[in-house]
């Protein structure tokens, strides 16, 4: 085939409204970020977009960046895939922002900082455990940008049914390192606030449209409920209860061998806990036990999790002050709270309109349900279903581009601001650092690009999973411990981070190395079913082990405690009104000669 020709060939089969909305999306924000980028000028602005970015914009720029694309693809795949049992991460994704609001929020942004690593040297007065807290912010962010690359990859081939999906993941993030390379912080702020919105919208709309015409959801829970109906292929939904639902016949397609039963699907303890305990031949009384490790463990992951992201961390230094960082985290709580409703909907809908998709894998497989769902639609004439299915696309595209920006925004402030600004060249300017800004952006957009074409075949959830696990080890455990407890010491500290975190990090390395069958231990995981869920979900003993450290090392080397100790804890948790809300960065950066 001739190159002229290639441009042609990619277009064969493309849909032209799923097209149209997800072009028109692309193009909106690359002109957000353009036009927010003018305005960025300053160091502030870049880093934290100058401390004044509003309650409002900043809750809707933070669901922005939090609704990622394992928001709106991985949960609904998952809720397909694997039944209830997935239902704990739209659950734990919102509660972890209560314990953000109770513990974080508000005396993280008094303490006054650029970046996490910021907090980490002021409050104990160590350059050393600002180099380890900056690698855990790579370490994190990676894990975080390799599902986003997913999702990039999934939505391009999909829209594009021609296209290698690693060329979606080159597309998309070439994209968006562009953005933030651009603008930084204040780039990215209005762009993710209004991504916020288009994801709602993008995902509730079609779940009103298809439910409309095939049933409520409470309809297709009752055909998978696992009763005597279950094996029907035309169920029909009737109840004495009446209304317009009653009327409405659901038609189940075949599920195929590859589908969880009815049974499985629906029961509390599925195919996604289960898995490792039936590998190893065990019996369903026999799992049980091990399908609660690996449930308490994840939910722990997810909770803890949340309030250990360094993107999600960072935004709260763009308020104004702690007041406004904590009612910020209360809109939060509340717009991914009624974001979180409609995701399950497309999985369950999915399993009996879409259950092909059980027999693919990689990004043909149940992560592009929300994407493909709305074009059964167009079985019942016109170009309806195309339209639903280019609007999901383009909130497919502000989910992971929105996402992706934050985490660029926190992993390139880490190498310009903290390696570079504070460690290799502690006295340069303040246009040098912006400068370096934009090279880290470049860089570590590069390296996120080639680690998200290695992982087609794992899923966008799970991937996210294990980024929560290694934040809820390691920078968690670090803010709860250092804001509520005097008695921390930078070796405790440094301690527990890196053990807990360092084990999390291990542990997911294993086990995706394991799931790409790069390293082979299926033979080992069969025999050691304990060992694969506490592998695979670490959470549950390696917080406790960070935890432990930090006390216990802490006790030992109690004399090591900062001599201010008292005043870093007023400023801390006394109310703003007493004027002893700080702004480190400006302080330290003016004796050293910014």
């Amino acid at each position: 085939m001739s190159t002229p020709a290639l441009p042609l060939a990619l277009f064969a089969g493309v849909d032209p409204w799923i097209f149209a909305c997800s072009f028109v999306t692309v193009i909106i924000t690359i002109w957000m970020g353009f036009r927010s980028a003018r305005t960025s000028k300053t160091a502030s602005d870049f880093f934290v977009a100058g401390r004044s970015v509003s309650v409002g914009w900043n809750a809707s720029a933070i669901s922005g960046e939090y609704l990622s694309a394992a928001s709106f693809m991985g949960v609904a795949g998952m809720v397909m895939s694997s039944g209830y049992d997935a239902l704990w991460y739209p659950v734990c994704y919102a509660c972890g922002y209560l314990f953000l609001l109770l513990f974080i929020a508000g005396p993280l942004r008094r303490f006054g900082a650029y970046t996490i690593p910021d907090f980490a040297e002021g409050r104990y007065d160590s350059p050393v455990f600002r180099k380890i807290a900056v690698c855990f912010v790579l370490f994190i962010g990676f894990f975080y940008t390799m599902p986003q690359m997913k999702g990039a990859g999934t939505t391009l081939a999909y829209i594009f049914p021609g296209l290698p999906y690693w060329v979606g993941v080159v597309l998309v993030g070439a994209v968006i390192t562009l953005n933030v390379a651009l603008g930084g912080m204040k780039g990215i702020t209005l762009v993710q606030a209004v991504q916020y919105w288009i994801k709602l919208f993008a995902i509730c709309v079609p779940i009103f449209v298809l439910m409309s015409v095939y049933g409520f959801y409470g309809r297709h829970v009752e055909v998978n409920d696992g009763r005597s109906i279950a094996s029907s292929v035309v169920v029909n939904a009737t109840s004495a209860a009446g209304g317009r639902d009653a009327a409405v016949t659901i038609l189940r397609k075949p599920l195929g061998e590859k589908a969880p039963s009815d049974l499985a699907w629906v029961s509390p303890f599925g195919p996604l806990t289960t898995k490792a305990a039936k590998t190893a031949g065990l019996t369903a009384e026999q799992a049980r036990p091990y399908s609660l490790l690996y449930t308490y463990s994840l939910i722990i992951a997810l909770v803890c999790g949340t309030a250990g992201l360094p993107h999600i961390l960072v935004r709260f230094y763009t308020n104004p002050d702690g007041v406004a960082a904590k009612k910020t985290t209360m809109w939060v709580m509340i717009l991914i709270g009624v974001f979180y409703v409609f995701p399950p909907i497309f999985g369950v809908l999915g399993r009996d309109l879409l259950p092909e998709l059980y027999a693919a894998t990689g990004a043909k497989g149940t992560d592009k349900i929300v994407l493909e769902l709305p074009r059964v639609l167009n079985e019942h004439g016109g170009v309806w279903g195309s339209v639903l299915s280019g609007i999901t696309c383009a909130g497919a595209f502000a989910a992971f581009m929105s996402t992706f920006s934050g985490l660029l925004v926190s992993m390139t402030g880490a190498l310009a601001h903290d390696v570079y600004g504070r460690m290799l060249r502690p006295k340069s300017s303040a246009a040098e650092r912006m400068f370096a800004f934009k090279v880290s952006a470049v860089v570590i957009g590069a390296i996120a690009i080639g680690l998200g074409a290695q992982v087609e075949q794992l899923q966008i959830n799970f991937m996210v999973g294990q980024a929560f696990a290694i934040a809820a080890a390691s920078y968690f455990p670090l803010l709860f411990m250092s804001v509520w407890w005097r008695g921390m010491t930078m070796q405790g500290a440094a301690t527990g981070m890196l053990g807990g975190g360092l084990a999390a990090l291990a542990c997911t390395t294993i086990i995706n190395l394991s799931d790409l069958k790069i390293v082979d231990l299926a033979a080992f995981w069969k025999v050691n079913p304990l060992l694969r869920i506490l592998c695979e979900q670490p959470a549950i003993w390696t917080v406790p082990l960070a935890i432990g450290l930090m006390i216990g090392v802490s006790k030992l080397t109690a004399a090591t405690i900062p001599s201010d100790i008292r005043m870093k804890m007023l400023v801390l948790h006394a109310p703003e009104k007493l004027g002893l809300k700080q702004e480190y960065i400006q302080e330290h950066s003016a004796g050293a000669g910014h």
